[in-house]
């Protein structure tokens, strides 16, 4: 009988392990974990992932370069960027003349983001930094994206909340909403689809619509509310934001950026990475 409580026993930290680790990726013990998980796959990612490009293009850049296709030099930002998917299809697109920004916890996702963005290489920069505390001012983007990344953030609601806080009025949001039959078992961080539109529509957004996508996810489009003041991309020294103190604005000193107020210095790393997680004083 002792030996059936122990295969019990086994199964039961087995079936967790597996919630934890690959259903949830991690979430729920933390964004330090996620990133580490991450970081780990980063050499297989794509491979595991298998991103056809012709459909990324389709589904994903030229609908978002089509409705920035009136902001003159748009200003995008892609929070969770990990190998740079999204930048790839909006840079691919013809009609596309402005700037991608992407945020990542994950070190290594962004440099296999580096290699893969080479050919954009100078309208993409890469940022080291946790999504929960986006480094800009308020309404910075022309368009603000998050692809596959909010339901393992510790708080989707404080994300979304930050991800909008960055959006110029009248930009354009495109988020991924998890669906499928591993939502339920993502208490907290997944949630119906009426409910996630109810929770976008709490914040200062409209023409929220979703649209069908994959078995896993949909896409969801909003626009923020108000005037739109869209157009032109801003130096990335102009725009950072110190997570330290909250000053704006950075100097640039060539191979990093260095905080105005409180003096705490963020290196550029040898690949062109900002690395804002490692300031220093």
């Amino acid at each position: 009988m002792l030996w059936l409580w122990i295969v019990l026993g086994i199964l039961l930290v087995a079936a967790i392990l597996y919630w934890q680790l690959v259903i949830a990726e991690g979430s729920y013990l933390g964004p330090r974990v996620v990133a580490l998980l991450y970081d780990w796959a980063a050499p297989t990612y794509e491979r595991i992932k298998g991103f056809d490009p012709e459909t990324e293009q389709w589904f994903l850049g030229l609908p978002l370069a089509m409705a920035l296709e009136r902001i003159p030099d748009p200003f995008v930002l892609d929070v969770g960027t990990g190998t740079g998917r999204l930048p790839r299809a909006l840079c691919f697109q013809p009609g596309f003349r402005g700037q991608v920004v992407g945020v990542d916890l994950s070190r290594r996702m962004l440099a296999q983001a580096v290699h893969l963005l080479r050919p954009y290489a100078d309208r993409v920069t890469l940022i080291w930094q946790d999504a929960r505390a986006l480094p800009f001012p308020d309404n910075t983007f022309d368009a603000v994206t998050s692809l596959e990344m909010l339901e393992f953030t510790p708080n989707p609601r404080a994300v979304l909340e930050e991800m909008v806080r960055v959006l110029r009025p009248g930009g354009v949001l495109l988020v991924t909403h998890r669906v499928g039959r591993d939502a339920p078992l993502l208490p907290g961080r997944a949630f119906s689809r009426q409910k996630f539109v109810d929770m976008l529509g709490k914040l200062p957004l409209e023409n929220i619509r979703t649209q069908y996508w994959q078995v896993d996810y949909d896409l969801v489009w909003a626009r923020k509310t108000g005037r739109p003041v869209g157009g032109g991309v801003r130096p990335l020294a102009e725009v950072l934001r110190c997570p330290d103190c909250g000053q704006t604005g950075m100097a640039e000193m060539g191979e990093a950026y260095r905080c105005r107020r409180c003096g705490r210095v963020y290196p550029v790393a040898p690949d062109g990475v900002v690395e804002m997680v490692r300031g220093s004083r």
